[in-house]
């Protein structure tokens, strides 16, 4: 049997490191691939970078802003993609009135927090509501993630807010999957909680079951990575 070839988009700011955690556990069932964004400042941007370097066919894996990504991999080439991964993510746009109004208000203080005070602040943050609140009090758990974000740009960060707020309605797409799917959620997680990943799955033809990773908030794969892989191989050998 063939290895799969499996690509992994990491969220807003994140690298390699969001990954890490979780990727002995898939050593030997995967051959593994973790995107980077670069200054890509739209979806779609993020989405033909990954299929000009990707090979001919592969299983797909995004959390957070990198699912929103994968959907959009999916758009532009679904007949390469063997199955997808959604986790700790969302599928709509952004909202119209005061909704939108909200999140574009809530993203430029983050932005202008980078600005004055640099990413290391913005990164502190932002973290408080994106891990379980019992990993709050773990430092060294926290400065893995406060790294991770240092390590990129504030031009980066502008261009990856720049396509959050730009973001396709991804209802379509999802309304059209016909490979295996996962969908992921962290128990904890107030961003991107287990309910709306009910609403994508809710999409899909296949209604694939939800994970709900238990203990763990929006950084799962840092959280809890024996468990995510675990899932992630269930995943891969699915028919």
């Amino acid at each position: 049997m063939t290895t799969p070839q499996l690509i992994l988009v990491p969220g807003l700011m994140c690298d390699h490191t969001s990954w890490a955690p979780m990727l002995p556990f898939l050593d030997g069932h995967a051959h593994y691939m973790v995107v980077d964004h670069g200054l890509a400042d739209s979806m779609v941007g993020m989405a033909q970078q990954i299929l000009d370097a990707a090979p001919a066919r592969f299983y797909l894996a995004g959390h957070s802003m990198g699912g929103r990504v994968a959907m959009q991999v999916v758009r532009l080439a679904p007949e390469r993609v063997q199955g997808l991964a959604l986790l700790g993510t969302g599928h709509r746009p952004k909202e119209q009135g005061d909704a939108g109004d909200k999140e574009v208000q809530g993203r430029q203080v983050l932005l202008e927090l980078a600005r004055v005070q640099g990413i290391r602040a913005m990164a502190l943050h932002w973290v408080q509501n994106m891990v379980a609140p019992s990993r709050l009090s773990d430092a060294a758990f926290i400065e893995q993630i406060v790294q991770m974000f240092e390590r990129k740009s504030e031009t980066m960060f502008k261009h990856q807010i720049q396509a959050l707020l730009t973001r396709p309605d991804a209802t379509s797409v999802l309304q059209h999957v016909h490979v295996p799917t996962m969908v992921m959620a962290g128990e904890f997680d107030g961003w991107a909680p287990p309910s709306q990943h009910q609403a994508m799955a809710d999409l899909i033809p296949a209604h694939p079951v939800i994970d709900v990773i238990h203990g763990s908030g929006h950084m799962m794969m840092m959280e809890a990575p024996e468990a995510v892989a675990q899932c992630i191989v269930r995943w891969l050998k699915a028919e």
